[in-house]
């Protein structure tokens, strides 16, 4: 699925798709993320992009380096390939059981631009640690990664047991409530879209919501945390697809 088309606020019914969005969401959703020119062309016919359409997207994208000809047909490009990787997270995120700790990333470095401080903030966002207050960044140490070495230049990084209550903690880090109400509003709109072209928006709008999942530690969701139901909907779509 393609992460970054937006959803309209409100009613979460997303708009179509693009004929860029829908070829980049069928290649982002392949393992390996390469298609025949044939294929990609006919596949989009089933989401309403005429095959014209399609060619001359397919020709843009190359052009602009979202993707790359192969000698069967077409691949994302480098840049994408993180995309695809943080997308493949989102839906199978890789946990271990939790012992308390908590992952801390403080920022020490100054001087540096609006735009440099906006691309740390995205990367430390997109790696679901939570600024506690400005240059402070922590999560539950439950996930499976290392943080990229390339921190080392910026901040320090380790681990600590924060005074306050944990399930309090996370809850003032994350709007939890807030993204289980999306979550369950996703999981009832894609039960309810039956066309291919309004199921792929659909679904692309449900990956984009599992990115912002802080995937937390059990002991520290609400009850009835709809996140494992929602990448449950995804999987059977993905299931759906290659069938």
């Amino acid at each position: 699925m393609r992460i970054d088309d937006p959803v309209p606020g409100g009613d979460l019914v997303p708009r179509p798709l693009s004929a860029r969005s829908v070829l980049l969401s069928l290649l982002l959703g392949s393992h390996p993320p390469e298609l025949p020119a044939r294929e990609l062309v006919r596949l989009a016919e089933r989401f309403d992009v005429g095959g014209s359409t399609a060619r001359a997207a397919l020709s843009r994208m190359t052009a602009a380096g979202d993707l790359r000809r192969t000698d069967t047909g077409y691949r994302i490009g480098d840049r994408l390939l993180e995309r695809q990787r943080r997308q493949d997270e989102a839906v199978r995120p890789h946990t271990r059981a939790w012992d308390g700790d908590w992952e801390l990333v403080v920022v020490t470095a100054g001087g540096r631009s609006p735009a440099a401080r906006a691309d740390l903030r995205a990367r430390l966002t997109a790696l679901r640690l939570a600024e506690l207050r400005e240059g402070v960044w922590l999560r539950p140490a439950n996930l499976r990664r290392a943080l990229p070495a390339g921190l080392d230049a910026v901040a320090e990084r380790g681990t600590a047991r924060p005074a306050r209550p944990a399930r309090a903690l996370a809850a003032e880090l994350w709007p939890l409530d807030a993204w289980a109400a999306t979550a369950r509003a996703l999981l009832g709109r894609v039960e309810d879209t039956d066309r291919p072209a309004g199921r792929l928006a659909a679904f692309a709008a449900v990956v984009r919501h599992l990115l912002a999942d802080p995937v937390l530690p059990p002991a520290l969701l609400p009850a009835d945390w709809p996140g494992p139901a929602l990448r449950d909907a995804y999987t059977a779509y993905q299931r759906e697809q290659a069938a």
